[in-house]
């Protein structure tokens, strides 16, 4: 895929109407990939439980979150050295080609296809994650939360209606000849395919290769070029670069973290419930909760954008560490009362929000231009993994211990975020850390 070799020259590049679509743009295709990734997330866990039984179920679902945190890696590289478009677009193609295999899998009752094919359909999921992060390269300072918080809040649409279509893609497909659940992948596979060509044509210039060339325009002995850009693409380099930034360890970890105690604690709400309520009705009361804890997340996403500029990043991070405290404290006193778990996951995703988008927009700032994709990537990475762990040890954790000591272990591991927020560091001004980077 080409670069933007005959863009502009730094000095006659007017930001603003590039940021403007950029940032349209990305709401489109935020939209159209959300779908995608949404039905997967759906019905993923029920076709694997038709293809392998209900205990593999919860692996394949889990490959499909490992795979979204392993490709971020290859992701942020081709991100580092070409732009943000290609890498968009190979995540995508690569979440459609999994959907594809996962399609396969099913005709072909193949286990070992419906894991590949669920590694690479998180492809799909790295390239939404990635997303936020191209919002911010072009934005003004004081607007970088809100940029950021709009392409998240994207994610909203596609949420509230990947059900509807996955439903309808599953009556369609099987008039087609397809196995039962097979046809919502093969409408996911079209969706990122969709978003992937409507990045690869409208994309330009590419938001990232521009604010390398402004950024070299500035301080050009900092900037380094290409070689720079190079240096910057491991992961190791980005850990290096990390662990020298405080507010970069505060962004990093804030996603992280928030990321963790959200999915411990979501992923086994559905259990609680089902232990008093019963087959027949659990479903529609999960789907009544759920809907609600996704609101949270992502409804008032620009709101905690606005508060990030407004407020600062770190009181936004702090006021969501808060927040999640709180969702802990509600969801573990609640018994299996509906309405306080519903309390309890609401608040929930509202922390989550304010850990992701203010972590985010701080980890952007943080660090220079020629290192930032790696270093978003390293915590796409991180966050993808302690999403993947705590699901999988929330599970022993409810069988051994119960549901309300689940919800105390997720307070417990947001002291360490804590005490890193409260803890005086300066925030360097994004130009600042530019003419660091050499």
């Amino acid at each position: 895929m080409a670069t933007d070799l005959t863009a502009p020259a730094p000095s006659r590049i007017d930001v603003a109407p590039i940021q403007r679509r950029t940032v349209r743009l990305l709401f489109v295709t935020q939209i159209i990939g959300g779908v995608g990734v949404t039905i997967g997330v759906t019905v993923g866990a029920l076709l694997a439980a038709r293809i392998a039984g209900t205990a593999v179920a919860g692996l394949a679902q889990s490959a499909g979150v490992v795979g979204g945190a392993l490709l971020a890696v290859p992701v942020t590289r081709i991100m580092t050295g070409y732009g943000r478009r290609p890498g968009l677009v190979t995540a995508y193609l690569v979440g459609a080609a999994g959907g594809v295999l996962v399609v396969l899998a099913a005709v072909t009752r193949q286990v070992p296809l419906l894991f590949l094919g669920m590694l690479l359909f998180g492809g799909g999921t790295a390239a939404n994650l990635q997303a936020r992060y191209t919002a911010v390269d072009l934005a003004e300072p004081a607007r970088r939360g809100r940029q950021l918080s709009l392409v998240v809040w994207a994610t909203t649409v596609g949420a509230v209606a990947a059900p509807n279509f996955a439903a309808l893609a599953d009556r369609t497909t099987r008039g087609w000849g397809l196995p039962p659940l097979a046809g919502p992948f093969a409408f996911s596979a079209v969706a990122f395919t969709l978003a992937a060509g409507v990045l690869l044509v409208l994309l330009r210039p590419d938001p990232l290769l521009t604010a390398r060339r402004l950024a070299a325009a500035e301080a050009p002995e900092a900037a380094g070029g290409p070689a720079a850009a190079r240096r910057g693409a491991g992961m190791r380099v980005a850990w290096q670069v990390v662990r020298a930034r405080p507010a970069a360890r505060l962004g990093i970890a804030a996603v992280a973290v928030g990321h963790l105690v959200m999915v411990a604690v979501m992923s086994m709400t559905p259990v609680r419930l089902g232990e008093y309520h019963s087959d027949a009705a659990v479903l529609g009361v999960v789907g009544v909760v759920l809907s609600l804890h996704i609101a949270g997340m992502y409804a008032l996403s620009p709101v905690v954008g606005w508060l990030t500029d407004r407020l600062g990043r770190r009181p936004v991070i702090l006021g969501g560490l808060a927040v999640l405290l709180a969702a802990c404290a509600v969801a573990g006193v609640s018994g299996h009362h509906t309405a306080g778990l519903s309390v309890g996951l609401v608040l929930l995703g509202l922390g989550w929000s304010g850990t992701m988008v203010a972590g985010s927009t701080l980890l952007s700032e943080s660090v220079p231009t020629a290192v930032r994709p790696s270093v978003q990537g390293l915590s796409d990475l991180t966050m993808g993994l302690a999403g993947a762990a705590a699901g999988a040890l929330s599970g022993f954790v409810m069988q051994v211990a119960g549901y309300p000591t689940l919800t105390l272990l997720a307070a417990i591991a947001t002291v360490p975020l804590l005490a890193l927020a409260l803890r005086p560091a300066s925030v360097p001004a994004p130009d600042e850390e530019d003419r660091q980077c050499g």
